[in-house]
Order: structure tokens, then C-alpha cells, then sequence
């Protein structure tokens, strides 16, 4: 069974995650603006969701983690809860 460990920064509005987007992509560090800015229960342990399976997400944040490149910042994603960040961290 294929899991992953991948981590998320969960925001309101697409404009925040493209800011946050930019701050990440200039260097900023990931869990650091979670704890600061995620609206998820996983921004106290810094945007991390631990090892997942397939199915265990949404449909469109399982697709990201599933299919798309690992040690990416992918988004922002639209989902019923916001606008998400997700990186991938490995998959096996």
C-alpha cells in the first residue's frame, strides 16, 4: 500500500496562499509560517499531517500527494476548508 508523509499550510483565501507561496519560494521556512498562519489543527505541529494513505484526504490534496513531484511547494488548492499549500516529502 503506496503512503506518503506530506505537510500543508491552510489558508482563507487564494491571495494568502500566493503570499505565503512567495515567501516560501524566497527562502521562508514551511513549519514556521504554519504554526503562524494555518487555519488546520496541523499548523501546531507545523503544517505536518504525519504518513498518509491513499483516500485519507481530500480529493484534491490526495491528488497532489499521490501523483505530483515530492519536495515541491504545490498550490494554492482549492478545497471545501480554503485555499492549501502542500509539499510532499516522500512517498513510497
Amino acid at each position: 500500500m503506496a503512503k506518503a508523509l506530506a505537510r500543508h499550510i491552510l489558508v482563507k483565501t487564494s491571495a494568502e496562499a500566493e503570499s505565503l507561496k512567495k515567501q516560501l519560494a524566497k527562502g521562508a521556512d514551511f513549519g514556521h509560517l504554519a504554526k503562524k498562519h494555518s487555519t488546520c489543527n496541523s499548523r501546531k505541529r507545523g503544517g505536518d499531517l504525519g504518513e498518509v494513505k491513499p483516500g485519507q484526504l481530500v480529493k484534491a490534496i490526495d491528488t497532489v500527494v499521490f501523483r505530483k513531484k515530492e519536495l515541491v511547494v504545490h498550490g494554492p488548492i482549492k478545497t471545501q476548508f480554503g485555499y492549501h499549500l502542500v509539499e510532499v516529502i516522500y512517498r513510497s
